[in-house]
């Protein structure tokens, strides 16, 4: 049990006492230090439900508060509780393990979700390490993790690719092409710039798309085509980014998976009366509000069948989730890690589903994101207006190269690298300098997305996007490799001693850091939130760089020596675990 929660666990107890059963006392991290490890404003909420005296209130939660870990505690007006952990108490912390909060517990999470044969752009890559960050927080508190690529290869577009690829593609160029879904991208484009000039292209590539749903073997060897020559790409990028999925054979199941399971949702929707008809024709589902008619609808009404019976991302998204339902169990949670823009769709789907009798409530969770975007508006694949992420990611390692031949006094040629100075040698062989700039590149990318809340919109901006200075992913990747430094000049192995004299300003503050890593994990899964862990992260990649500069640790004498010794060790094995928790590698070397 962490120290948060031991905590929490008293403070419920002599509320109880006092009367009320139905809280959970919140507890912080105080800002500064000088106000204690951790902190709470549970006598402020308590006193107005008990028509008391916040302070009187505090004094007596504080008198009651017997444990053997607090060393003092602190109440300062109106009525907040500061709280002082022992130094022993701390040392002993380490052997707290990350609260296993999902054990037996199963959850799907989408992410990522590219269109086939459209570009895997900047955009791309906030669902896909977001969403895979989120599943390994959660995995690491004990869920069972099914990881979903819910990739867009079913819909309208195809019969527009399907066209397009007929009337000016070549489809051996494409077979040997290194980026085919470039060149099926500038088809795309094309075809919508000829059908600016011709509008009745759309009739036809309407008429490739029903081809394809009714079977049409031309159609749909050239829909397989599209799918093949775009996971070329797919899995390359995948493999850079550190990412995998779980279902379906490792790419997920995709929207023409569920074509053949619609029918019996939409009957489902039929039978139960959820399915009414517009004005225009189409079959629509209606969210009329709780109370009478005399309100605004809860949400606009959600459309599932066009007016010639087509299919939409509804129809499909239903019976994905119908199938999840039957396939992992009645009590999975599904977290779909999609763009913020999403969010009254999501609303729609969700409440629907509970209406169906599927999910309950807390069972159907949007995790959102914001948009990358040019400072002239939205990036849009039909107007060509996008930033390849493959262009990205090489951008990325570019520059995390620059960063290593100044470090290491060294260039880079295509595919060696050589000593500047003649007195110096690199102190890693080729082939590390090589890889860990591309660890390091890639870090970076992924450091400065996760380190913001994920709801915000970005714009596009090369030296934010690819920064590496201050608190970037490089500055905690070298955190690391200097705790690894540190430990490989030790002549014996790390023994962690504990100490009863008073600890250094430093020491304790890394300490206390360092007790709060599995309560970070918790707090950071539970509310599928990455940046939590970020913040985390940093700061005590800060700590521990004070503490090296402030506390010889190699040249310390005995116990000392020791002590700071396993700090050290502790330090690097926790911004290591936390860094893999956000998909990013920590080198040894740097």
């Amino acid at each position: 049990m962490t120290i948060k929660e031991q905590l929490v666990l008293e403070i419920k107890k002599i509320l109880q006492g006092a009367g009320i059963e139905d809280t959970t006392p919140k507890v912080d991290y105080p800002l500064d230090p000088k106000h204690g490890d951790y902190a709470t404003n549970v006598a402020l909420i308590a006193a107005k439900r008990l028509n008391r005296n916040p302070i009187e209130l505090a004094e007596e939660i504080a008198a009651k508060l017997k444990t053997d870990f607090i060393e003092r505690i602190e109440v300062v007006k109106p009525g907040f509780i500061n709280f002082w952990i022992k130094d022993i108490f701390l040392q002993k912390a380490f052997e707290i393990k990350i609260p296993q909060i999902g054990k037996g517990k199963k959850v799907v999470v989408e992410y990522s979700s590219p269109n086939i044969a459209k570009p895997f752009t900047i955009g791309h890559l906030r669902s896909t390490i977001i969403g895979d960050a989120v599943a390994n927080l959660l995995a690491a508190t004990g869920w069972e993790v099914k990881r979903d690529n819910h990739v867009g290869d079913w819909g309208t577009q195809f019969g527009k690719q399907i066209y397009a690829i007929k009337t000016w593609g070549n489809e051996e160029e494409l077979e040997k092409a290194e980026r085919p879904v470039k060149l099926l991208v500038d088809l795309y484009v094309k075809f919508h710039d000829e059908a600016e000039k011709d509008p009745t292209l759309e009739d036809k590539a309407r008429a490739w798309f029903k081809k394809l749903e009714d079977g049409d073997e031309e159609a749909k060897k050239l829909w397989q085509k599209c799918i093949d020559w775009s996971w070329k790409e797919f899995e390359k990028i995948y493999a850079e980014l550190g990412v995998a999925f779980t279902e379906n054979n490792g790419r997920g199941y995709g929207e023409s998976f569920f074509e053949d399971k619609m029918k019996p949702v939409i009957k489902e929707l039929e039978d139960k009366g959820l399915l009414q008809i517009g004005e225009n024709g189409a079959k629509l589902v209606f969210f009329p509000a709780a109370d009478s008619g005399q309100v605004p609808d809860k949400y606009p009404p959600l459309m599932i069948l066009k007016k010639d019976g087509a299919t939409l991302y509804s129809t499909r998204d239903l019976a994905t989730d119908k199938f999840r339902l039957e396939h992992y169990g009645s009590d999975v949670k599904i977290i779909n890690e999609v763009g913020a823009e999403q969010a009254l769709y999501f609303r729609q789907l969700y409440e629907l589903e509970k209406r169906l009798g599927w999910y309950q409530e807390g069972q159907r969770v949007h995790v959102k994101h914001g948009l990358y975007r040019f400072k002239e508006g939205k990036m849009s694949t039909r107007k060509g207006n996008v930033i390849w992420l493959e262009e990205v990611l090489e951008e990325a390692k570019k520059k995390a190269h620059g960063l290593t031949a100044k470090s290491h006094d060294i260039s880079f040629g295509d595919t060696y690298v050589e000593t500047k100075s003649k007195d110096k040698t690199p102190t890693l062989k080729e082939s590390e300098i090589i890889n860990n700039s591309d660890i390091v590149g890639i870090g970076a990318l992924k450091w400065n997305d996760l380190k913001r809340s994920s709801e915000q919109d970005i714009n596009f901006d090369w030296d934010e996007i690819l920064n590496m200075q201050g608190n970037s992913g490089p500055y905690l990747q070298y955190t690391f490799a200097r705790t690894q430094s540190v430990l490989d000049k030790s002549e014996e192995k790390t023994k962690y001693k504990i100490l009863n004299t008073s600890l250094q300003i430093e020491e304790r503050e890394l300490l206390r850091l360092l007790a709060r890593f599995p309560e970070v994990v918790e707090e950071a899964a539970g509310r599928l939130a990455p940046n939590i862990l970020c913040t985390y992260l940093f700061e005590l990649a800060q700590a521990f760089n004070l503490f090296y500069q402030k506390c010889p640790i190699l040249k310390a004498e005995d116990d000392i020596r020791d002590f700071r010794l396993g700090l050290t060790h502790k330090a690097g094995e926790v911004v290591k675990e936390g860094l893999s928790l956000l998909g990013i590698q920590a080198p040894k070397k740097m």
